[in-house]
């Protein structure tokens, strides 16, 4: 199969591409894609890997499914198009950076802007039926996102794996602690924000280890 996906990624995932079940998940999508309303945007799907090719990656911050509201979803976890209200999450994502490191809450909410930087956006589920978050789960995208977060974690040295909420916890299993930096905590949403999310000082810790690694720090 051949995926509109940036061609560095290109020659670690084709042999996701070409096993049953991406094919599979492939029709499934664009069946949804043909009936129902969609996000994000079928050119957007593989927006993370676009604007953040394999080589450039530092940080993999691991989300769940894209929003599934019109305008949000534009192929980056936590991301919403500019002029898009911030979600919760985000919001509280950027109350944390101010707190950490100082830096004021931005005025729109793409985080474009991280990967292309090197932060590496991943939701485990890349698309989503419009008001129905999950929709899009257990059709194939995690067994293809976890793929990609085990072919980071053995081709690749001293990245920083940012992991928010139980979810995403459960994808250390994938990575080699041993070569990389494992950050947890609990989730931005509302829910939890205050069980731990607030105060983990992730993105100075973040750029501590890049730095020790003379990688070029994120400007969050």
């Amino acid at each position: 199969m051949k995926v509109k996906i940036h061609p560095s990624w290109q020659k670690y995932l084709q042999s996701e591409f070409d096993k049953p079940y991406f094919e599979q998940l492939t029709d499934f999508v664009r069946q949804e894609y043909a009936t129902q309303t969609v996000y994000p945007p079928g050119k957007l799907i593989f927006n993370a890997f676009d604007l953040c090719p394999f080589d450039n990656v530092k940080v993999v911050l691991i989300g769940q499914d894209p929003y599934h509201e019109p305008g949000q979803a534009h192929g980056l976890c936590f991301s919403v198009n500019d002029g898009i209200a911030f979600p919760p999450s985000l919001n509280n994502i950027f109350k944390e950076i101010q707190d950490d490191i100082g830096h004021p809450i931005p005025q729109n909410g793409d985080l474009t802007r991280w990967a292309t930087q090197g932060v590496l956006l991943l939701n485990a589920t890349l698309t989503v039926r419009a008001h129905m978050a999950g929709s899009h789960q257990r059709r194939g995208w995690e067994q293809f996102t976890d793929a990609v977060i085990s072919t980071l974690s053995r081709e690749k040295e001293n990245l920083v794996f940012i992991l928010w909420g139980s979810f995403a916890q459960t994808k250390s299993a994938l990575i080699d602690q041993s070569k990389h930096y494992i950050l947890r905590s609990a989730h931005p949403s509302p829910l939890s924000a205050y069980r731990g999310f607030f105060g983990n000082h992730h993105f100075s810790l973040t750029n501590a280890y890049l730095k020790e690694h003379n990688k070029k720090e994120i400007e969050w």
